[in-house]
């Protein structure tokens, strides 16, 4: 992800935490909602860290409380009910 444009150069515009057992709140992730939109990456900020799971704000301007629940991985797994 760092070169989304091999050609430009350029940068990928995200940083994101790729690692699951790091997680602390604030840290921007990469998530995804395979039951739904199978592997496309999804960008969200954590909003608060659990043993087993984390919450993500999914930053949408028109929710701004907005938080959805998703497993403690590298890359969270979120349900589409989440997304209601």
């Amino acid at each position: 992800m760092q070169h989304l444009d091999p050609e430009g150069g350029g940068a990928c515009p995200f940083r994101f935490s790729l690692d699951a057992t790091q997680f602390k709140p604030g840290d921007v992730v990469s998530y995804r909602i395979p039951d739904r939109f199978d592997d496309f990456p999804f960008v969200g900020m954590l909003v608060a860290v659990h043993d087993d799971h984390v919450l993500i704000s999914p930053n949408d301007p028109t929710q701004p409380g907005k938080t959805m629940r998703g497993s403690r991985e590298n890359r969270p797994v979120v349900a589409s009910t989440e997304l209601l």
